[in-house]
């Protein structure tokens, strides 16, 4: 479920920021964009985020709809997430940090030297 549009700041800059600025988000998006994953698959990948975390921010990212959450009736149970056409829809604000990224590192390293 998306958010209701009279919750949302009035400024796009800052809807965004609000929904995708925290560092678990974006790399649990920056994750998501290769494909549906299982939640151990995230955990390992992500590295030092907690369970708890990482539950937390997929239920959030969830019910703000940028992730599905998709329960197989198996023993053991089977969770996938995987982005909805609006989490799909960030790869290119997230392919533009990524590129930003490694531009700026190239710059830090230059001026190390």
């Amino acid at each position: 479920m998306a958010c209701d549009p009279a919750e949302l700041p009035a400024c796009p800059v800052e809807t965004t920021a609000q929904l995708i600025g925290s560092k678990w988000r974006l790399l649990i998006m920056r994750d998501l964009l290769d494909g549906t994953k299982r939640f151990g698959e995230l955990k390992r990948s992500l590295g030092s985020i907690s369970q708890k975390v990482l539950t937390s921010n997929l239920r959030e990212m969830e019910e703000r709809g940028l992730v599905e959450r998709r329960v197989y009736p198996e023993v053991p149970p089977r969770v996938e997430y995987s982005l909805t056409e609006a989490g799909a829809s960030l790869r290119p604000v997230i392919d533009a940090m990524r590129t930003w990224g490694v531009d700026y590192q190239q710059r830090a390293a230059q001026t190390r030297k």
